[in-house]
């Protein structure tokens, strides 16, 4: 039976990676970043929802009393 070889298995692996490497950057330099991200406003805007001005209580139908 013969032997593996396993003297190339170097060079390929190493001819592998950089190769993946070089394409991903090559991937990535085609993308376009802004160059300055801009700040945007964290204030929150208050808005006048009805229920909001006058008490309300809500009764669930098996809270109340048996008549």
């Amino acid at each position: 039976m013969p032997q593996l070889d396993t003297s190339t298995w170097f060079i390929t692996i190493l001819s592998s990676t950089i190769t993946l490497f070089v394409l991903m950057q090559l991937k990535i330099s085609t993308l376009n970043f802004p160059l300055s991200p801009s700040i945007k406003s964290t204030k929150l805007t208050k808005t006048d929802n009805p229920w909001e001005s006058k008490w309300t209580k809500i009764y669930s139908p098996l809270s109340l009393l048996p008549q």
